[in-house]
């Protein structure tokens, strides 16, 4: 059986991303928002499409791209000096076997070798479960908790993730650093804008009825 490769943001046979979708990734970056997060780009039109197709049909190719983004970003804002360590907010233990990988983890492994630097896991996250689908509300009300190992005390660490809606993953994630007496930098591929409604809309399997 042959496969056939197709672009994770319109699903034309080729390449990971076409040429059309990657001049729809080039464009202004985000509006700041409360939660202090740098991000490359809004979570909207095709850049949605992309990192959804990266999540859920496992287009794990475009994490390379993907992470380009996030490094012009940190470069752009002068927020790549410095850093020692590039580490990622771990997903939930069901949300890996389901998807057979980590998004956070592609996308910051290939974020620390674009930086030259070593990329360590360095959070365990508890039970709770995953923010996908969950309203700004309760996601700010039942962020997720992570414990952070030992030996980083004064490390300058860059957490990544893929997308930032509240910030609370992100927060959770640092404070845990934090405490552990590391500097932490925050940035992910996307933001939700302050524009959308409160629930995160679900993405939908390819010919499915209902959202994933």
């Amino acid at each position: 059986m042959i496969f056939e490769t197709r672009c994770a943001g319109c699903d034309k046979p080729g390449s990971a991303i076409c040429t059309t979708c990657r001049f729809a990734l080039v464009g202004p970056p985000p509006r700041d928002q409360a939660h202090g997060v740098i991000a490359a780009v809004p979570f909207t039109g095709r850049a949605r499409s992309i990192v959804l197709g990266m999540k859920y049909r496992n287009r794990r190719a475009v994490g390379r791209h993907l992470a380009g983004l996030i490094v012009n970003r940190l470069v752009a804002q002068h927020a790549h000096h410095g850093i020692d360590v590039v580490t990622w907010a771990p997903t939930s233990a069901r949300r890996r076997r389901e998807r057979g990988f980590d998004q956070g983890e592609l996308l910051a492994r290939s974020v620390a070798r674009q930086l030259g630097v070593p990329c360590r896991r360095l959070l365990e996250r508890d039970a709770s479960p995953s923010q996908t689908g969950r309203s700004r509300a309760e996601r700010l009300d039942d962020a997720p908790r992570f414990d952070a190992r030992p030996g980083i005390d004064g490390a300058q660490v860059l957490v990544v993730d893929d997308v930032v809606t509240t910030g609370s993953t992100l927060r959770s994630a640092a404070a845990a650093l934090e405490e552990r007496g590391a500097v932490t930098r925050l940035a992910t591929v996307a933001s939700t804008p302050d524009s959308r409604s409160a629930t995160v809309l679900a993405f939908r399997r390819r010919g499915a009825s209902h959202a994933a």
